[in-house]
């Protein structure tokens, strides 16, 4: 090594030394307060336990803010509820789903959100499968015998094994040939779908118009026991989300001409327009008040389970964060405000709505820090697109502890995302907002917008260190003596045009949904 470089890395050493042994002790206090006194369990166990799912314009949406408010209120913190528009508001209620022939067996599902309501007495009827045709004319002609009936809907899986377990267990020629048989079952389907003459999405309505009683299908995740749970396209008839076994055991039946037989119970209510809001919490700044930094995570859920990891380890993550600040920083240079958005899973609405309706909090903002990926620890963070983001992120990073940032991988200048998640939303107005990106937990399979996105999902330790790192960044970013910069990178070239990728704009939200 030459003498210069020599000298180089050993100035290099020194500093990182020196820095170590300066000790913030607001750092420390947040640390040994996370540490010792956490409350993320509490949190997690009132919301997803006690509140539950918080799909959009549900009581138990409601039910969270007033939560939420109340809770902010306890630590000394000032918070609202702040209404930006209104929703088609539906509380589920009682699903029971039983085989009752060729034999009797209940079944395991639920009903999609804003199902109409079966009533108590429920509906019972034959269950058939679509059939396959060569044309239009065919389908519609199978439409006429239908009446009564419950319709399957979607494609029997050809496994109810994940491809991971394949890949541990199976010989290399029985996972191809699996592999294979699940293409051709695909192909075979939507081939069928396009000779039917009807879209996935009008699908239900023309089952419907028929006279079928009840639509129940089957949106399995890749993974033991999980489906993914949205909403229904049925305007009076109720559809069902069965899981994987009962649905193939159901197909099977219907196939081989046994006529299997359910009664479905799924009561619901349909509550009418009801306000969509987002949850607001503030600590006043002291020195640039007109400047802040927002701690971000949607507050929604869909309500196949109660939301834990999409998106309750993001709120919770900001709340403890917000709590942390507050009572080792309670007098910010810069206003703290921590966004709970609304009706994100329908298209990032809550937050479209903060950024259109309060321009001036954008034009303030130093960051932005997203959480929304899953309960995992923090292991990416992405410049954004703004060109000197290296610059201010790297400084408030340096503040973090070491067995937190290890873990951390960084990207600069990056790119801004264009969907996704809230932190988009501000990204598109100029905003210098961040994304906290997860290491996965099989996040996408397995808990996902699925009915196991449950409590016990929640990996606390890897919460933790988000909250602690979220509190640091956000410290560190109040303090700054400078503004970040919101200069743009230019971004990469769009491999469709040959040009520069454009920056997104801003979009509208939804202000009334689901009416």
């Amino acid at each position: 090594m030459k003498k210069t470089q020599l000298l180089f890395s050993s100035l290099i050493l020194a500093a990182g030394l020196v820095t170590a042994q300066q000790q913030d002790p607001v750092v420390d206090a947040m640390v040994k307060e996370a540490t010792e006194n956490s409350q993320l369990e509490n949190l997690a166990h009132e919301l997803m336990d006690v509140v539950g799912p918080r799909l959009v314009g549900s009581p138990q949406m409601k039910a969270a803010g007033d939560w939420a408010v109340n809770k902010y209120k306890s630590w000394g913190i000032d918070a609202k509820t702040e209404k930006y528009g209104d929703w088609r508001g539906w509380e589920r209620g009682i699903t029971h789903i039983d085989l009752v022939a060729p034999r009797v067996q209940t079944l395991q599902g639920m009903q999609l959100a804003w199902s109409p309501s079966t009533g108590k007495k429920g509906v019972r009827g034959e269950v058939v499968a679509l059939p396959t045709v060569s044309n239009e004319a065919e389908f519609q002609n199978w439409l006429k015998t239908i009446k009564g009936k419950i319709v399957l809907t979607s494609m029997p899986q050809s496994t109810g094994r994940p491809d991971e377990n394949w890949e541990e267990f199976a010989t290399p020629e029985s996972f191809e040939k699996m592999k294979e048989m699940r293409d051709t079952l695909n192909q075979q389907f939507r081939k069928n779908m396009s000779n039917m003459g009807v879209s996935s999405r009008d699908l239900d309505s023309v089952l419907e118009k028929a006279g079928a009683i009840a639509v129940i299908s089957s949106n399995w995740s890749r993974g033991f026991g999980v489906n993914k749970i949205f909403s229904t396209s049925t305007e009076k008839i109720p559809e069902i989300d069965l899981e994987l076994e009962d649905y193939g055991m159901l197909w099977r039946l219907a196939e081989s001409g046994h006529k299997p037989e359910v009664n479905i119970v799924a009561e619901s209510k349909d509550l009418g327009k009801q306000p969509t809001f987002n949850t607001i919490a503030e600590i006043k700044g002291t020195e640039k008040p007109d400047e802040y930094v927002v701690l971000s995570a949607h507050f929604d859920s869909w309500d196949g389970g109660t939301g834990a990891t999409d998106n309750g380890t993001g709120t919770i993550t900001m709340m403890e964060a917000a709590r942390l600040l507050k009572k080792h920083y309670p007098n910010p240079k810069r206003t703290i405000i921590v966004g709970l958005w609304g009706s994100e899973e329908q298209g990032l609405n809550g937050s479209r709505a903060y950024v259109e309706d309060h321009p001036e909090i954008v034009e303030g903002v130093q960051a932005v820090f997203n959480q929304d990926n899953g309960t995992g620890r923090v292991v990416n963070l992405s410049g954004g697109g703004f060109l000197y983001s290296y610059d201010y992120l790297s400084r408030w990073l340096s503040a973090v502890p070491n067995d937190i940032t290890k873990h951390i991988e960084t990207s600069f200048p990056g790119s801004p995302a264009r969907g996704g998640s809230d932190y988009a939303s501000f990204q598109a107005a100029g905003a210098p907002a961040f994304s906290l990106s997860s290491i996965s937990w099989d996040y996408w399979n397995y808990t996902w917008h699925t009915n196991r996105d449950t409590y016990d999902k929640i990996v606390f330790d890897d919460v933790r260190n988000n909250a602690i790192l979220t509190a640091i960044l956000a410290y560190k970013a109040s303090e700054d003596p400078e503004k970040a910069s919101r200069e743009k990178a230019v971004l990469p070239i769009n491999r469709r045009t040959g040009e520069p990728s454009e920056w997104p704009t801003p979009r509208s939200p939804t202000r009334l949904g689901g009416m």
